[in-house]
């Protein structure tokens, strides 16, 4: 377990460290939000507030938060005092850059942070319950390879297919920070090798071997990495969140 003041890695400078902080935004308790919510800035408040539903602003504040905290393990930085940029693409960044780099993914049930040094990553998460619901729009969604071997699966197995693609693309534009810039059918994920392998159209400007992916499936969830690569492979550390408020913070790693 990890405190308030404790350190999640040893060494956030070793690029091939990737770690993912999964949080229960439930898990937010609610007597604690006004404290979570003085960590925000102007602008992140204004956001919450612009939120109809209570769930939508306990999953916004649970994200900003958690990213907050997270980064905190690493730069002796309070989470309010963290400062943040958008690209040209809406996509945040830490400023002034630090030597590290984050991605964040957030459904109602689970808000996923990944932290790593140096590098560029992309991560998204969905229940893992989402499958059918993705299949029935993949015609929209994937590039025509895509669709071919997928359809070419036994009808049990395409709903699970469907969850990773969507996934993986989801990680891929994030990585990027180009947004739906970057068109769905300009690239393709394929599963021939033990990881999944990318490849792009000519309109795509950029190389396979710059990308490593990775899936993993916890807490019924399905969670998808694209991580720039490095010169070792990645070394995924999950830290399950047990306890977060403003005053405690304990992990569990998994």
């Amino acid at each position: 377990m990890a405190g308030l003041s404790g350190r999640a890695v040893p060494d956030p400078a070793d690029s091939s460290l990737v770690d993912l902080y999964l949080l229960r935004p439930s898990d937010c308790a609610p007597d604690d939000h006004a404290a979570l919510l003085a960590w925000l800035h102007p602008a992140e408040l204004e956001r919450y507030h612009r939120f109809v539903f209570d769930r939508h602003r306990v999953e916004f504040l649970a994200t900003r938060a958690l990213v907050r905290r997270a980064l905190s393990c690493y730069r002796p930085i309070a989470p309010a005092d963290w400062r943040f940029r958008t690209n040209a693409y809406g996509r945040p960044e830490i400023d002034p850059p630090c030597g590290l780099t984050f991605n964040l993914a957030n459904h109602p049930t689970l808000t996923v942070c990944a932290i790593r040094s140096g590098r560029e990553l992309g991560v998204d998460v969905e229940p893992l319950t989402r499958g059918a619901e993705i299949l029935a729009i993949a015609d929209t969604v994937f590039a025509p390879d895509e669709l071919a071997a997928l359809r070419a699966l036994p009808d049990a197995a395409q709903p699970d297919r469907a969850l990773t693609l969507w996934t993986l693309k989801e990680a891929y534009i994030k990585a990027r920070g180009m947004g739906l810039s970057l068109p769905l059918d300009g690239f393709a994920f394929s599963f021939d090798d033990v990881e999944p392998r990318i490849s792009f159209a000519p309109k795509i400007a950029d190389a396979p071997e710059r990308w490593t992916f990775r899936t993993i499936d916890v807490l019924g969830h399905r969670i998808a990495l694209a991580l720039e690569t490095a010169d070792l492979p990645p070394i995924l550390r999950l830290h399950d969140v047990t306890r977060f408020s403003a005053t405690s913070f304990e992990i569990r790693s998994c």
